[in-house]
């Protein structure tokens, strides 16, 4: 009988510890998704309107997402510190529109190292000129769209908790994303 109760013991330790070590998803962070070393070379002299979708709130049983609000603000942070554009506005208006879409994102079940790839849909159109004297030019006129993969791993170095190293992972993800679009945007002449 005694080594029954042991038995469950061990087992109800074991048990106790994968929840402390699982812990509860969070959402990626909007700071940790905004590159640092935004440095795109080029500023073009417009004002943007930055949208986002595709992304999806973190439940309390899901894994790591990405918000729309977060992704949106992770951008115009980016956008703000590179000085890509002169200013970004919110609402409608704006000299150009730009709107990133969440297209994927695959995120491992279990693992040491986790690896989340990331796909999203960049466009960028030049905004509606009402008072423009040709009408066509008076429509929206898409000057970039594209398709950005990237990807960010995390690993058992950069945490023990599966659900801290799978955000990390998804943060790394959608801040190359963003750095890889902003250049994209960069290279172009406005």
């Amino acid at each position: 009988m005694k080594h029954l109760s042991t038995r469950y013991a061990v087992l109800a330790g074991a048990i106790s510890l994968a929840l402390v070590l699982a812990g509860c998803a969070s959402p990626a962070s909007r700071v940790a998704m905004t590159p640092q070393t935004a440095s795109v070379g080029k500023q073009h002299p417009h004002s943007i309107h930055v949208e986002a979708s595709g992304g999806a709130e973190t439940g309390a049983m899901d894994s790591s997402n990405i918000s729309d609000a977060d992704l949106k603000a992770s951008i115009e942070d980016a956008i703000i510190q590179s000085k890509l554009f002169k200013s970004i506005v919110q609402g409608s208006g704006g000299d150009y529109e730009l709107s990133v879409r969440v297209i994927s994102l695959s995120k491992p079940l279990f693992g040491g190292s986790f690896t989340v790839e990331m796909e999203t849909a960049w466009s960028l159109t030049k905004a509606v000129d009402p008072k423009a004297a040709d009408p066509k030019a008076a429509n929206h006129s898409v000057v970039l769209r594209n398709s950005v993969k990237s990807s960010g791993t995390a690993t058992m170095g950069d945490s023990l908790v599966g659900v801290t190293r799978l955000r990390l992972a998804v943060e790394r993800a959608a801040r190359e994303n963003i750095s890889q679009g902003m250049k994209a945007i960069a290279e172009l002449n406005l």
